[in-house]
């Protein structure tokens, strides 16, 4: 499924290429979330050919829930449903589990939660969550964990990755035991947990290296830890992960993070910040973050970054786009969403051309430092 092109010389940044149902990915990549099965304020026409995403990310609680199993495989699998070219990625649902701590109860087999729908129950198992994203259709899935919250104590997340190990065993039993759907090649993930201890990241790694995954992602991050402890913890694992398997840093994060991460060995990203956060007005650029609702941006009447070859940055001035978040127009949202996924999109290019040319180690500590600068 992965095969390894390039390392860098004095570093840990890695290029490659991943191999789906859908289409070969460069890799490090990010992956635009559309959690319900539709990327908030962009359509699937601009993530293809303007965004240019080869992949995106949807989750399977949401989709089990909403619209659920019947309807998904009456559609044929969520890329006939949202009519998706590219690759698809589904969530297991257990980060969302985890967020509803006050409305779920985890036991040796499962996670029994209350929907934040209508607040009928359900259970979630390793076998089921399998199961339900073969409907879904997805080219990576990922197993059923616990994600323990920052902070937990030692003897907590100890507990906690035994449960963990357990149910990634059963996921991998479930897989084994199904078939993929709809005539492209399913892939199943491993999830590292073992919270901020160093000592149970390392037994996480190695316990999920023994089992029969396609990739090994690295979750329990960016969970309210600071960003150094997560720099440290992600060292931890990619100094002992398969160099041969892709490694997923999950639900991660500023543009900042994203290089941070590339630098320490991580091949795929996701998370909902450039479009929540432009849904609120900010806008990433190469040079910095711009909040676009400041009253210094009222009679700007240029890009914000003429060079960057998006719809925002291209046609209109950053006086128009302050104009249309005061004012409340759609339009904004959809500019601004468009716009940061293609940063980021290019942000993990640009890096990738850098390690490629062995240049990243010299190149990323500049990037890092302009892309933090408040504009």
């Amino acid at each position: 499924m992965f095969q390894l092109l390039k390392e860098t010389s004095s570093g840990k940044a890695r290029a490659g290429l991943l191999n789906t149902g859908h289409g070969t990915l460069p890799t490090p990549i990010f992956m635009p979330v559309g959690t319900a099965g539709t990327v908030k304020a962009v359509d699937n026409r601009t993530l293809q050919e303007k965004v240019q995403a080869p992949i995106i990310l949807g989750n399977t609680y949401h989709l089990y829930l909403r619209p659920g199993n019947a309807i998904m495989a009456e559609a044929g699998g969520l890329h006939s449903f949202m009519n998706w070219q590219g690759a698809l990625l589904t969530d297991s649902g257990g980060y969302q589990v985890y967020s509803l701590s006050d409305i779920r109860t985890l036991e040796n087999d499962g996670v029994i939660f209350k929907s934040h729908l209508d607040g009928s129950r359900h259970k979630f198992t390793p076998e089921n969550v399998v199961e339900t994203q073969r409907i879904l259709g997805s080219d990576i899935m990922m197993v059923l964990d616990e994600c323990p919250p920052y902070p937990s104590s030692y003897e907590y997340v100890k507990k906690s990755l035994v449960l963990t190990h357990r149910w990634a065993q059963k996921s991998v039993e479930a897989y084994k035991n199904s078939e993929s759907r709809y005539g492209h090649k399913q892939y199943l993930f491993g999830i590292v947990q073992g919270g901020t201890y160093s000592d149970l990241r390392k037994e996480s790694v190695l316990a999920l290296s023994e089992m029969e995954f396609s990739g090994l992602a690295i979750g329990g991050l960016s969970v309210g830890e600071p960003p150094e402890v997560m720099y440290e913890v992600s060292d931890v694992a990619t100094d002992i992960l398969p160099k041969d398997k892709p490694r997923y840093l999950m639900g991660v994060g500023t543009p900042s993070d994203i290089l941070n991460g590339i630098a320490r060995g991580i091949d795929m990203f996701d998370c909902v910040m450039p479009t929540r956060n432009a849904r609120n007005g900010m806008l990433f650029t190469e040079n910095g973050i711009i909040n676009i609702r400041n009253a210094k941006w009222k009679s700007h009447f240029a890009s914000a970054d003429p060079g960057f070859p998006s719809d925002l940055c291209q046609l209109h001035t950053m006086a128009y786009v302050h104009h249309l978040f005061k004012s409340g127009e759609i339009l904004g949202l959809q500019l601004a969403s468009a716009h940061n996924l293609m940063f980021y999109l290019w942000l993990v290019r640009e890096a990738r051309k850098h390690i490629l040319d062995d240049t990243f180690d010299s190149w990323y500590p500049a990037m890092d430092k302009k892309v933090k600068h408040r504009l």
